[in-house]
Formats: C-alpha cells, structure tokens, sequence
C-alpha cells in the first residue's frame, strides 16, 4: 500500500508543477487466479483515487499484472478481462515451469547442459519450448479478449539476444532488462525486425 501511495503522490506532484505525466502503471505481482488480481486491483484504485482527491487532481492510469505462475499463463484469458496489461516475469515462470529454484540450479544446470537435457542454461536463454509456450499461450488468450493488451517482459530474458528474437516474434510490445545488457537488447530487437523483414 505504502508504494502504490508513494507512486500517486509522485504522480501528482509531477502534474501539479505543470509537466505531463505519463500515466502510471501498478503491476500485481504473483498472480494465479482473477479474485488475487481484482482484490489487489481494487485496493491500488481506492489508493490512487484517495490521493489524487487529496491533490486536487486526476490523471489516467492502468492496472496490470505480471504473469509468473504458470497457472496464470493458462488462464491468461480470464485475468485480461479485469488487467490493463501483462508483464512476464520470465525469472520466476522459468522457476515454476521448469521446476527448479534458481538459487539451486547452479549446482545441477551445467551437467544439464553438458548432456543435452536443456541446449542452454533457461535462466539465461528462455526455454522457448516450455516457459515460450507459456508466454506465446498467454499472450494469444489474453488478446483474444483484450486486442490491445500491452505485453512485455521483466527479467534477464530481456537482455538475451537469442530471447529477445523470440519474444519479438510473438509478438510482445517491450522487453526489459539490467541496464548492462541494453545495449545487447537493442542490437537484437533491430536484427529481429531485419530478419523478419528479409
């Protein structure tokens, strides 16, 4: 609650000293089924609507999740009838579609690797066959009822060349990722564009 208050106050002052504000995004993180989204939504609109009376002042704004829980991918359908918008968390989706803890994968992924059972490390290169089914599946249902639904990902798949061809063929709005790996991010987003343009 505390962060949604901050976010609108900041959102306020930012309109009251007569710049243009950008309308804010509150993302729900962790979501698995519609009731999770709409309790936390509701409670992130009663917030931003009690400070934007308090200033005096409204702007526009949009309530989104991130899709992390595989549950939520599957029924992507459903939660795009009540989110603005859909952010992957490809770190965690990675986790819970593959079923292995990050922390713990560094001791087993290399031999995984090095015997074919994954080509590429997932936490560093997305799954496209597993966690990719997952997003190509959420995005198709959640713009089966929602056309505009904005998509992105949040994670080091962001920064991932490879991962990032992928995610522009499915197609998503945006990629996000450290700011180290930009650049990487950039130069791969251009060659998917050219590849699909040739």
């Amino acid at each position: 609650q505390y962060q949604r208050r901050v976010h609108g106050e900041a959102a306020c002052e930012v309109k009251q000293a007569g710049h243009p504000v950008a309308p804010p995004e509150v993302m729900i993180p962790l979501v698995g089924k519609v009731p999770e989204f709409t309790i936390l939504r509701d409670n992130a609109v009663r917030i931003a609507n009690e400070v934007m009376k308090s200033h005096n002042t409204t702007f526009p704004f949009q309530v989104g999740t991130m899709i992390e829980v595989p549950r939520a991918a599957v029924t992507a359908d459903q939660i795009a009838k009540e989110a603005e918008f859909f952010s992957f968390g490809t770190n965690d989706l990675t986790q819970m579609g593959c079923g292995f803890s990050r922390d713990d994968a560094a001791t087993f992924l290399g031999e995984y690797v090095a015997k074919g059972i994954y080509e590429k490390d997932p936490f560093q290169t997305l799954d496209q066959e597993g966690v990719g089914a997952l997003v190509k599946m959420a995005v198709a249902k959640g713009r089966s009822v929602r056309p505009k639904l904005k998509c992105g990902i949040c994670g080091e798949h962001g920064g991932d060349a490879e991962s990032v061809k992928f995610f522009h063929r499915v197609p998503l709005d945006y990629v996000s990722c450290s700011p180290y790996r930009i650049p990487v991010a950039m130069l791969a987003a251009a060659q998917a564009v050219i590849e699909d343009s040739a």
